[in-house]
């Protein structure tokens, strides 16, 4: 015979139910913070890799030349010399803006004596800005590398040190730009 006034309740409880939802909390929030991190590395080696492939391509397009006469960002563009991923628009564009690994802009330039050329990254963050400015960029053709406003550091200093590199960084509104200049 069966008893219908049993009640029988089978589940979870509310505090256990709590328990597991904070467990997921937890671990979300450290897989975020470490994605996050795994980015910015990301982001960094990216554009270390931009710029050296910027550098190569340009001293490949002008071995056979006495000067950098007409090095821009549109000639740059032109002569295949920028990477794909720089250009915004991708390979069929050709507004002349180039970007790095964190959309920020990117110039091109001979110097006015056409002998050098630049290489201009700008908006980048604090971080980046540090890590990127006390890179060892060797000495092969490097002339000198500015930080924002400050004078620029001679091969003969570089690289600066990341103390130094810090306090040149350290930009109100985080957008900082570096300027390589090569022969």
């Amino acid at each position: 015979m069966k008893l219908l006034n049993k009640t029988e309740q089978s589940g979870r409880s509310m505090v256990e139910m709590l328990g597991v939802l904070a467990i997921i909390g937890v671990l979300s929030v450290g897989g975020i913070s470490g994605y996050s991190k795994a980015m910015a590395k990301y982001k960094l080696t990216k554009a270390q890799d931009q710029l050296s492939m910027l550098l190569i391509n340009i001293r490949t397009a002008f071995s056979g030349s006495a000067n950098f006469n007409g090095l821009d960002n549109q000639a740059a563009i032109d002569l295949n010399i920028v990477p794909a991923d720089m250009l915004p628009g991708g390979l069929g564009a050709n507004d002349g803006k180039i970007i790095n690994a964190f959309s920020g802009a990117v110039t091109i330039a001979a110097t006015s004596s056409n002998q050098h050329f630049t290489v201009q990254f700008a908006g980048l963050g604090t971080e980046t800005c540090t890590s990127l400015a006390s890179s060892d960029w060797g000495t092969e053709g490097l002339v000198s590398m500015k930080i924002n406003d400050s004078n620029a550091h001679k091969q003969a200093n570089l690289p600066i040190s990341a103390i130094s590199a810090v306090a040149e960084c350290d930009n109100a509104n985080s957008t900082n730009t570096i300027i390589w200049e090569y022969y």
